[in-house]
């Protein structure tokens, strides 16, 4: 028997000896516990948020002395993606089994070089999506970045990393490559400014390709004043031009697929150029139509039996050129190294990487023709003056490891906005607009090729009063619908059901908006209004009245139907195949909406 147990063995009838033993073993559940604890928050809070492949230092060139003037970019810290050379370090691509082929660069990419020319200094490489092949930002060999904003989601990718180490506020910029989407969407999910350069304005020398067509270097900020000196180094600009006027069009219709009130949208960027001197009254227009006629190219990439309406169907066609495009320069960059070394991929990454690799590609040249079409319709449209407003992103970030069906959907949704800037080689930016129900909100400016200079200047002109309009529009609160009397709301339904017959559709929906102000308890006002709504192609405001028929009247299958449509044209296929199933629950025979339901599962499948 040891010392200390005989101890107490003798001394067991002693009260305060047992109080001293308490005291000792809670001290030593009390570390155990804290351990404990400990353990588990570095699962949640990991060193940097994850953001790093690898930390190090490299220091700028030297500041020339006097009179020269002090480096643009003194000062400032940056991180790059684990895809750009650095001379001495390996470039990773994402990928352990990449990283363990390879050998450590001879030389430093050409952007990198640039911002160590004017002062910068680099902190260290970051994590990215295998071979910059996903917009998730997930990874399986380094980890998923944590996204400063909303921790249990994805933060976005491919260029994870660069957006969370810049809204974690470790560096003060950072590069990033976006292909389709991979610098727009994790600046758009992780709260910050990032900016898609015009394709081929940027050098891609010293950067691992994914395909070349699309492929640009972008790169993210917190601050618009930071974002504008990276670009005037990258961009190679001028530090002063001539102030031209401003016009901004609004695509209404890409709105629609938003989830966020455009009351924090459209509203805030209509308000900051109230006060602001140079900019036009905004307009509004339906992009997705614009495109159906003036990229002819991409009629033979529709889906020929459809229930979307033409423009959005247009964009969903515009986007598979874009992934096939993807896909097929991928494959003549990398199909050899990848059959010969078969690396160890994630599962996501894994489908797209053999799809890509095996597929066997025809009528390449019309997808290149596409591309040539979008850039001169981009042109025509915004001419040397005009600035497209779109929504960054459709959805607020996944949850981390969702499910492969949801991931569908929500890859579906992105890649119809994220295609624009990609398939015309346009310049884009997204800019934060605080926050809706706790997940940032983002809004995208796009600009003719060509026109970087012109559109970070838009941005740092606007900043200021994009940030107080969205402080405004988030205390807003929405007016509430008042009851009256019900024979009048019944003529005034009439009068928008001859509205409607007539294709009136504008007129149709005043008429059964007076009839709900009258009424807001008549689910057919409702229901009515949505099919207006359709036909306008206003396809969220369609889901929200039917929603509301639907709970005033839980057995009105032509909600059920119409609500279905409008969520297949904002692309979101579970819900609307949801909404078919419950009209054919309440209707066995209703053949509309057993096509419609065949039709999305096989879209799902």
């Amino acid at each position: 028997m040891s010392r200390p147990l005989k101890l107490i063995k003798a001394n067991a009838s002693n009260p305060k000896l047992w109080i001293v033993v308490g005291i000792g073993v809670a001290g030593v559940l009390i570390v155990a516990g804290t351990r404990r604890r400990r353990r588990r928050s570095k699962v949640v809070e990991r060193k940097d948020f994850g953001a790093f492949v690898e930390r190090f230092v490299v220091l700028p060139f030297p500041q020339p002395p006097p009179p020269a003037a002090t480096h643009l970019l003194a000062g400032l810290t940056f991180a790059i993606k684990d895809i750009f050379d650095l001379k001495g370090y390996v470039t990773g691509f994402g990928n352990r089994d990449w990283e363990r082929a390879h050998e450590s660069s001879g030389k430093t990419a050409v952007a990198v070089t640039a911002l160590l020319k004017n002062g910068a200094t680099c902190a260290g490489k970051t994590v990215m999506d295998e071979f910059a092949f996903g917009i998730t930002g997930e990874n399986m060999h380094y980890g998923t970045p944590t996204n400063p904003q909303m921790p249990s989601c994805i933060p976005g990718g491919s260029s994870s990393g660069s957006a969370v180490a810049v809204a974690a506020e470790l560096v003060d910029f950072s590069l990033g490559t976006d292909t389709i989407g991979c610098v727009r969407i994790p600046a758009s999910f992780c709260g910050i400014l990032g900016f898609r350069p015009s394709h081929g304005a940027i050098s891609t020398i010293g950067v691992l390709p994914n395909s070349q067509s699309l492929d640009t270097v972008g790169w993210f900020a917190r601050d618009p004043s930071i974002l504008h000196r990276v670009g005037h180094v990258l961009l190679q600009l001028n530090s002063v031009g001539p102030r031209r006027a401003r016009r901004l069009l609004f695509a209404g219709d890409l709105f629609q697929f938003s989830k966020v009130p455009t009351q924090k949208t459209l509203y805030v960027v209509s308000k900051a150029i109230e006060n602001l001197s140079g900019y036009q009254p905004p307009k509004h227009m339906n992009f997705g139509q614009y495109i159906a006629l003036n990229v002819p190219s991409l009629k033979g990439f529709r889906e020929p039996s459809t229930n979307l309406q033409n423009g959005t169907s247009t964009l969903k066609a515009l986007s598979s050129v874009m992934v096939s495009l993807q896909r097929y320069e991928f494959k003549s960059n990398h199909e050899e190294w990848v059959k010969s070394v078969k690396p160890k991929l994630g599962p996501d990454v894994s489908d797209r990487i053999l799809e890509a690799i095996n597929t066997s590609y025809e009528n390449m040249k019309t997808l290149y023709k596409v591309r040539t079409e979008m850039r001169a319709a981009l042109q025509n449209l915004l001419k040397d003056d005009g600035i497209l407003v779109v929504p960054t992103v459709a959805d607020p970030p996944l949850k981390l490891n969702v499910k492969k069906q949801l991931s569908a959907e929500f890859h579906d949704r992105a890649f119809a906005l994220s295609s624009i800037a990609s398939m015309s080689g346009c310049c884009q930016v997204a800019i934060p607009l605080g926050k809706h129900n706790d997940c940032p909100i983002s809004v995208s400016f796009i600009t003719f090729h060509g026109a970087d200079k012109f559109l970070l200047d838009t941005v740092l002109d606007m900043y200021s009063s994009l940030q107080e309009q969205a402080s405004n529009a988030s205390n807003l609160v929405p007016l509430p619908d008042t009851n009256g009397n019900i024979d009048a709301s019944q003529l005034l339904k009439e009068k928008g059901n001859a509205a409607f017959k007539g294709r009136q559709w504008n007129k149709a929906v005043n008429y059964y908006t007076e009839a709900i102000k009258l009424n807001a308890t008549n689910a057919t006002y409702y229901c009515n209004r949505a099919a207006a709504y359709l036909e306008l192609g206003c396809f969220q405001q369609a889901e929200e009245d039917c929603s509301q028929a639907i709970v005033l009247d839980k057995k009105n299958v032509k909600a059920y139907l119409r609500r279905g449509t409008a969520r297949e044209s904002l692309l979101r296929y579970k819900e609307a195949a949801e909404d078919f199933k419950h009209a054919l629950v309440l209707e066995p025979q209703n053949k509309v909406a057993s096509l419609a339901e065949k039709r999305l599962r096989k879209l799902m499948s």
